[in-house]
């Protein structure tokens, strides 16, 4: 498919889009499993202990998510050029990174915990099991790196599939041993990390499989000085850097939410916890036509193909737009249905539906800003990505104070949802100019 001249077509998108939105889907549902198995247990704060541990990791691991769409674009063009050799370099110079970033959490892990939990603003009970919970978890920072280049080399490669078989073992894996460990065995919220820990580790295992024979070609066909070129490492680690500081302002803004929501009680902290799962869901599902611009997006860059590219973005766009339509009827109809799966306990239930309403407006305002996001991902345009994101999240976190004083926790939830609006607006000031840069080719 590299150096395809043909339009693009609605099967290609799917055929791409479809595998990632059913593992996309798969990860949220992984953490609705962590907050059910515990959302039964009898005292609500176990809820917001899981909350908080998963919190952690969104600073320690998504963090770290450069890995995933640094390697992405730089794939998706090696793609489109035909390069195989600039494929099996970039594969292993990001396997190395990851692997060694892994350990290096690993080393720095009680700092790293300590800090996190220092920042949020929880009870006692909720932050001794959320440390618990973060000191098991954190021995899995090397396969989960690992899984995130993995899944970036699949996206770049057009082989979606691959990531769909790598992320339904990870999180299949993961939702098996929370139905063990924490119902049947009784570890509690231990157990849903011993859960996470074990599953990532054999994901990590499945992705090595999978990508054998790309690794074996890569070692065989790639010198180490080829693998270190000044030139080449300098481009990758500009790249993630700047990706690092927009995924961790992404992450910050809602581990923002998370610690705003905290400071009204343990109450709207359950309730605000339970919404964002079904945000989360969306996102994920939703980011499959950001991972297929992602793909198509940035091999149509890396060949040069203007009407290509520009294909691929309406197509993709049209398609993200039709199904966060339907996201929205199916939270309209079915959302208090969907909350009573992740808690039983009657006040976190009628709670949450007095906020509903935001779930449902979400997906519609916050389509656009995955598929920006995709885009500039596939075509490696990450400083780009920092300055949107950046300029975003001051926003919402101006919005997000005053709106509180007016509206309290509905407030919170209105600030979020500018926050996509927020980084629709400053990502599409810039596509005007890529536009002109292929043209100028």
């Amino acid at each position: 498919m590299a150096n395809d001249t043909s339009p693009v077509t609605h099967k290609q998108v799917w055929m791409l889009a479809g595998p990632m939105i059913i593992s996309n889907i798969s990860v949220p549902l992984v953490g609705a499993v962590d907050t059910a198995v515990v959302g039964h247990l009898p005292e609500i704060h176990h809820i917001g202990a899981v909350a908080i541990g998963a919190l952690v990791f969104s600073f320690l691991y998504w963090g770290f998510g450069f890995l995933k769409m640094g390697i992405t674009g730089f794939v998706a063009r090696a793609f489109g050029r035909n390069d195989e050799l600039a494929i099996f370099e970039t594969v292993l110079r990001f396997l190395l990174l990851g692997v060694a970033l892994g350990g290096l959490v690993i080393l720095l892990r009680n700092p790293l915990i300590d800090f996190v939990l220092f920042c949020i603003d929880s009870s006692d009970k909720v932050e001794t099991l959320a440390g618990d919970y973060c000191l098991i978890r954190i021995w899995s920072a090397p396969a989960a790196f690992c899984i995130y280049v993995f899944t970036g080399i699949f996206v770049g490669l057009h082989n979606t599939k691959l990531a769909l078989v790598l992320q339904l073992v990870l999180n299949l894996t993961n939702i098996v041993l929370d139905l063990l460990f924490v119902p049947v065995l009784q570890l509690g919220v231990p157990g849903v990390a011993w859960a996470t820990l074990i599953a990532e580790y054999t994901a990590a295992m499945t992705g090595f499989l999978l990508l054998r024979k790309t690794l074996l070609k890569a070692v065989s066909n790639t010198g180490w000085k080829q693998v270190f070129e000044t030139h080449a490492l300098r481009d990758m680690m500009q790249t993630n850097g700047n990706l690092f500081v927009r995924t961790m302002c992404v992450v910050f803004s809602f581990a923002f939410f998370t610690a705003q929501s905290a400071r009204h009680g343990e109450l709207v902290l359950a309730v605000n916890t339970v919404l964002l799962h079904l945000q989360t869901i969306m996102a994920y599902g939703l980011d499959g036509f950001a991972h297929a611009v992602e793909a198509l997006g940035g091999s149509a860059y890396g060949a040069g193909n203007v009407a290509r590219f520009r294909r691929v973005v309406w197509v993709t766009t049209l398609w993200s737009g039709l199904t966060a339509i339907f996201v929205s009827v199916v939270y309209f109809f079915a959302g208090n249905t969907i909350i009573g799966w992740f808690t039983d306990t009657e006040i976190v239930v009628q709670t949450a539906g007095e906020y509903l309403i935001w779930m449902i407006l979400s997906p519609i305002v916050s389509f656009s800003s995955f598929q920006l996001d995709g885009l500039f991902v596939g075509i490696s345009r990450a400083r780009e990505m920092r300055n949107a994101t950046l300029v975003s999240m001051i926003g919402y976190i101006g919005t997000a104070y005053w709106f509180q004083v007016l509206w309290g926790n509905h407030g919170l939830f209105l600030a979020l949802v500018s926050l996509m609006i927020f980084r629709t607006m400053t990502l599409s000031m810039y596509y005007p100019s890529i536009l002109r840069a292929m043209n100028r080719k």
